[in-house]
């Protein structure tokens, strides 16, 4: 291409992230990925020296990120920042890591960067077992450890967001969350990267600082160069590289009216969540970590419909006690009294359990010995889990909730050890809520088709779409090769709720929402035309979908869904959605 020449328009799809949209000049960052290392050999007198120079790499890393915090808490960034980087020291001081590196070492007599590339490869298989979305994005952090550490190791320099000089949208393959915990908004307009989902810290990050990110572009570093206009929209997923003025225009005018509804959203975060016709809609939230309850309440959340309890049994080597489940369960319900906290059973597989649990591989975890199926097959575990639950429950605003409850049988068993559990607390003398609500979570086909049956056994039911769309659909929602399969508007999938909903509404028990649909307008429209009773999201969902949800009846909403039913593909539905939203108020950005 000739100086002067007109760029490629280049148009490309990924993930959006972070809502909003930002227009700037590409800055393209090289975040120091580094390649395979070569393999060395090495002879018995230069072991020790290599473990020095391994260990002396890994105090490096650390000072780097003690440097890295240090600035932060002088810049004032927020305790969740902090967070990130103090779950990535304690990685790099963990023993396990460290010692199974200088194992190899020794053992093989091969350099450093051979044995830590070593340990990660075991580590990355170890994640790839998992079936959790948001668990599975936890190897990228430990990832991005390690190649703090090679870099480290190799002397070659760390190119960081804080080397940026003028307002730019950054550009990279990856970023870890030591990056995005360093962005300034204003300073980072936006950012693309070619890997990452949903769940990552990164995204998670993004929406904190509310920087519009689009992600999972798998080759935007190899199509863009800095110093291009990008053009990036977090809500649509949508990037637009060198585009032109006509275009720039449009996006400007979009980009206003986000903002300018970005601050009205505000207004409604004390307003009751009731359709124009009083319908009343409960919006919750979802966490996994205290610290998060904070967020939910400033945005108006009534209560959490999913308080996800895995993070006890993550980065350790024994089980937690009792008395750590009940200390984070009851600081989790004295927050949020009166509103109700739904806390989740374990929801993970032998896969990410501690590691003196000498379990065999499974060749396909998501279909294996994971969440209710793990906890009925250790019920000491899982009582000890549920005793914390119902010493918590003297609060009154608790309830609990089994996950991936296939059969009646799994059901009844489950209940079975809870009351075993009951019996205990009575015999001892401790307190707890004996009506404490208990519910399920509908996610796998088969209890989704049993519904009618479920519905009598419990006092309440929450449907975990993430999950429900990949079962039904056979999709593993976080391959990006296959990602444009996951269609939350597939008729299927719609049908499916609807009979859930109409079946828990049938047994006169309350239905609830807490997957990915819950949190994104119009998705929401439809679960609320099923006549849903509550839906559970991010923080930062919460007001847009307030938003929606005043300015509806349910008596139109329901209509829609009578239409959309009839339709045959997910496309026929998602062109009728838009069509009304676009109708309902203007200042949204659907499409």
């Amino acid at each position: 291409m000739t100086e002067g020449s007109k760029k490629q328009v280049i148009l490309m799809r990924g993930i959006g992230v972070s809502s909003g949209i930002a227009i700037g000049k590409a800055y393209l960052i090289d975040t120091g990925t580094v390649e395979p290392p070569s393999y060395c050999h090495l002879d018995d007198s230069s072991v020790d020296q290599e473990i020095v120079r391994f260990k002396n790499a890994l105090k490096e890393s650390i000072e780097q990120l003690k440097r890295i915090k240090k600035k932060m808490e002088k810049d004032g960034k927020g305790k969740e920042h902090i967070r990130i980087i103090d779950a990535h020291l304690m990685i790099l001081r963990d023993q396990m890591l460290i010692n199974d590196t200088v194992k190899v070492i020794k053992e093989e007599k091969v350099n450093a960067e051979w044995a830590l590339r070593t340990v990660l490869r075991d580590l990355m298989e170890f994640f790839e077992r998992i079936d959790d979305e948001y668990l599975k994005q936890r190897s990228s952090d430990i990832e991005h450890i390690v190649n703090r550490v090679l870099i480290n190791l190799t002397g070659k320099k760390h190119e960081t967001i804080s080397d940026i000089k003028e307002p730019s949208v950054v550009v990279a393959h990856d970023l870890a969350p030591t990056d995005t915990a360093q962005m300034v908004k204003g300073m980072v307009l936006g950012f693309l990267t070619d890997v990452g989902g949903r769940t990552s810290h990164t995204a998670i990050m993004a929406k904190s600082l509310e920087i519009p990110a689009v992600v999972g572009l798998e080759n935007v570093t190899r199509r863009v160069k800095t110093g291009d206009t990008v053009i990036v929209d977090g809500t649509t997923g949508t990037v637009i590289i060198n585009p032109s003025p006509s275009v720039i225009n449009v996006y400007e005018k979009r980009k206003e009216r986000y903002e300018n509804y970005g601050r009205a959203l505000h207004f409604y975060k004390d307003l009751p969540s009731e359709t124009t016709d009083k319908r009343r809609l409960r919006l919750m939230g979802n966490i996994e970590m205290i610290n998060e309850i904070t967020s939910l309440l400033d945005h108006g959340a009534e209560g959490i419909g999913l308080y996800r309890t895995e993070f006890l049994y993550l980065n350790r080597k024994d089980f937690p006690t009792e008395e750590e489940h009940f200390r984070a369960y009851k600081q989790v319900a004295d927050r949020m009294f009166p509103h109700p906290v739904i806390i989740r059973t374990l929801d993970i597989g032998v896969d990410k359990l501690p590691v003196s649990m000498e379990i065999p591989k499974e060749t396909n975890p998501a279909l294996g010995l994971r969440a209710i199926r793990f906890c009925l097959k250790r019920p000491d575990l899982f009582k000890t889990q549920l005793r914390a639950m119902l010493r918590a429950s003297v609060s009154g605003n608790m309830k609990i909730m089994f996950p991936m409850i296939s059969g009646i049988e799994e059901l009844r068993d489950a209940k079975a050890i809870l009351e075993e559990a009951k019996d205990d607390l009575k015999r001892e003398g401790i307190p707890f809520d004996p009506d404490v609500e208990v519910g399920v979570m509908i996610e796998v086909p088969s209890a989704a088709i049993i519904a009618d049956l479920i519905v009598r056994e419990v006092d309440f039911i929450s449907i975990g779409t993430n999950d429900l769309l990949q079962y039904s659909l056979a999709i593993d929602r976080v391959n990006e090769h296959v990602a444009y399969l996951y269609e939350p508007f597939h008729p299927a999938v719609l049908r499916i709720i609807k009979s859930v909903v109409d079946a828990a509404h049938g047994a006169g028990i309350s239905a609830g929402v807490c997957g990915e649909m819950a949190g994104e307008p119009e998705y929401a429209i439809i679960l609320l035309g099923f006549g849903i009773d509550q839906l559970s999201m991010n923080a930062l969902s919460i007001l847009r979908v307030k938003r929606l949800i005043r300015s509806v009846s349910f008596a139109d909403a329901r209509k829609m869904c009578d239409t959309i039913l009839g339709f045959s593909t997910a496309k026929e539905v998602e062109g009728y959605i838009a069509s009304r939203m676009a109708n309902i108020y203007e200042e949204e950005l659907w499409i």
